[in-house]
């Protein structure tokens, strides 16, 4: 899950501003990025043991991932909604089928802070091939852990004028900045709750 996870987006920008000088001004956010890992976004349910045309009894993917996030607290509370979209090979007969889904939160693109299991239900009437059902999904981050030292941030901001040794150094290359840079970037990943059958399914077909 770790590899998988190292696809979520960065939380923070930089932009270089020359004023009377050179300095840095880095826009920050306390939000974790959000997002569905590589893979973990379908799932295929097979009738039998094989897994041929013939076989798939069921597919349903995630979609219309939608964010929002609250950081005026000393806790960072970020909610997510999403749609799951299935489609059945045999349409007869009302049915309902439940789905696990995860929500996992890292740091620093590898870290487990927390994880937990949900589960979305789809319903199908008597001849209908496709159903669509809602799931949602939430995470609290501390926000003294999501947002940078002051002295790391004013490393970072500091200007620089022409001639200081230091203008021609970019801040954001130095070792120490770029941990704490890492340490305070969150994710809140959703995605289905395979087995390792379905996942190596996804991941090679």
């Amino acid at each position: 899950m770790a590899a998988l996870a190292a696809i979520g987006a960065c939380s923070q920008e930089g932009e270089l501003v020359v004023d009377q000088g050179v300095g840095i001004t880095s826009v920050l956010t306390s939000c974790p990025a959000v997002g569905i890992p590589d893979y973990t976004g379908d799932v295929t349910l097979f009738s039998g043991s094989g897994k041929t045309a013939s076989d798939l009894d069921l597919t349903a993917a995630m979609t219309n991932l939608r964010s929002n996030c609250d950081d005026g607290g000393e806790k960072v509370y970020t909610t997510a909604t999403f749609d799951v979209v299935a489609r059945r090979a045999d349409v007869r007969g009302a049915r309902t089928v439940t789905l696990p889904y995860f929500v996992t939160v890292l740091r620093a693109g590898s870290a487990v802070v927390s994880k937990r299991v949900g589960e979305v239900t789809l319903t199908f009437a008597d001849g209908e091939e496709r159903a669509m059902a809602s799931g949602n999904a939430a995470s609290y981050v501390d926000r003294s852990a999501s947002s940078l030292p002051e002295d790391i941030r004013e490393q970072i901001t500091r200007r620089r004028r022409p001639g200081d040794p230091e203008a021609a150094l970019d801040p954001l290359a130095d070792p120490e900045v770029k941990a704490a840079i890492a340490r305070t970037r969150f994710e809140m990943l959703l995605g289905f709750q395979l087995t390792e059958d379905q996942l190596a399914y996804n991941a090679t077909r």
